[in-house]
């Protein structure tokens, strides 16, 4: 699969014949970033575990892509990651890799550390015994923060932690993050590290299990009512391509300009809709039904289930004051731009026709960012 032409928007050009590493890029996200990048004419190393079947790096067959340097590994082991590392001799790192999904890491509480907050530390070690002078963005997510009590959109300022394993391993990575930046790149300015926190993010190919998005479609799929565990609770719903631009955005600080100028976005950025915006999951569901053209839920709030915050919102000002970065997509957008997604893939369309449907939504979204 050779790049194409399209996606063009004047502060990315930065990343055209760049070496770019992805970690996670087999992931929905990380899939996403890969297909953007390539667009970009980027030069795409990946490190991850093997893509779910169904996923989006599954269906447009990425794995294929001529442009593509695929490794299998695991991010647990330093040895492994230092190899990837070494060989993709990377300009710029975009760290996506992660257990991301909050309900499994009650089951597997050790295994997310290991991935969340080891890992994170095993490519920041690697990038640091490498040599390689770069520019990092490790995104972590919304949940990296301490919940806040009332109606609080979170602040870059404000205390990590958390209270489940995943929340407090995404607090943890920032902390290394943090770590890192100041106990060894600031003094040898090497790497230029930054993070990224984002909300929920929908769209097609995403096939993780115990995802609203992904749990209503397939529900509405098999002819089955949706339980909804919490429908008045609110998250920052977001299209995935508004996160992943602000994460080449900020990406593109680090690289231009003079080196004072390009540590002063060393630091978190939080990307999201406006805290107005925020929805709540029975919102999300409802347009659901309405672009699926069908579908019911029911209410299972009263039964027990892992503890979650019931509010999580984002305040976005910094990112759009810093960086000119802002939402694009509006949420019934994202919906609609995530059923049509699906549809498609549920119909059986050819690895190259998902290819096209990719390119057409990320060359409808550039439109929109376009200066």
């Amino acid at each position: 699969m050779a790049a194409c032409a399209g996606v063009t928007a004047s502060h990315l050009d930065v990343y055209r014949g760049r070496r770019v590493l992805v970690t996670g890029h087999t992931g929905f996200k990380g899939a996403w970033l890969v297909t953007w990048l390539q667009r970009l004419g980027a030069q795409v190393t990946g490190l991850a575990l093997a893509p779910e079947p169904g996923s989006l790096f599954l269906r447009c067959q990425l794995g294929e892509s001529a442009g593509l340097r695929h490794h299998l590994a695991d991010l647990r082991s330093l040895e492994a990651v230092q190899r990837v590392v070494d060989e993709a001799a990377p300009e710029v790192v975009f760290h996506l890799g992660a257990q991301a999904l909050v309900r499994r890491s009650f089951a597997e509480p050790l295994e997310t550390l290991a991935t969340n907050v080891m890992g994170t530390a095993h490519l920041l070690e690697a990038l640091r015994r490498s040599g390689a002078a770069c520019a990092c963005v490790v995104v972590t997510s919304d949940k990296c923060y301490q919940p806040a009590a009332g109606a609080h959109a979170h602040l870059e300022t404000d205390p990590l932690g958390g209270n489940d394993p995943y929340s407090m391993s995404k607090g943890a990575a920032e902390l290394v993050v943090a770590a890192w930046r100041h106990s060894f790149f600031a003094r040898q300015g090497q790497v230029l590290l930054a993070s990224g926190r984002a909300g929920n993010c929908i769209g097609g190919g995403d096939v993780s299990p115990d995802r609203l998005v992904v749990d209503v479609l397939r529900a509405f799929a098999a002819g089955a009512p949706v339980e909804l565990r919490n429908p008045s609770h609110v998250r920052p719903w977001q299209h995935v391509l508004d996160p992943l631009h602000g994460y080449l955005a900020l990406g593109s600080r680090l690289l231009r300009g003079t080196l004072e100028e390009r540590r002063g976005y060393a630091e978190g950025f939080n990307f999201g809709p406006l805290a107005e915006e925020a929805a709540t999951v029975r919102q999300v569901v409802e347009l659901l039904i309405e672009f699926n053209r069908g579908g019911r839920w029911v209410d299972i709030s009263g039964l027990p289930h892992p503890p979650e915050n019931p509010l999580l919102m984002l305040d976005t000002h910094k990112a759009r004051a810093r960086l000119a970065w802002r939402s694009v997509l509006s949420l019934r957008e994202a919906v609609e731009w995530t059923v049509e997604w699906d549809a498609a893939a549920r119909q059986g369309a050819s690895a190259p026709a998902m290819r096209e449907l990719t390119f057409r939504q990320l060359d409808r979204f550039a439109a929109r960012i376009a200066p």
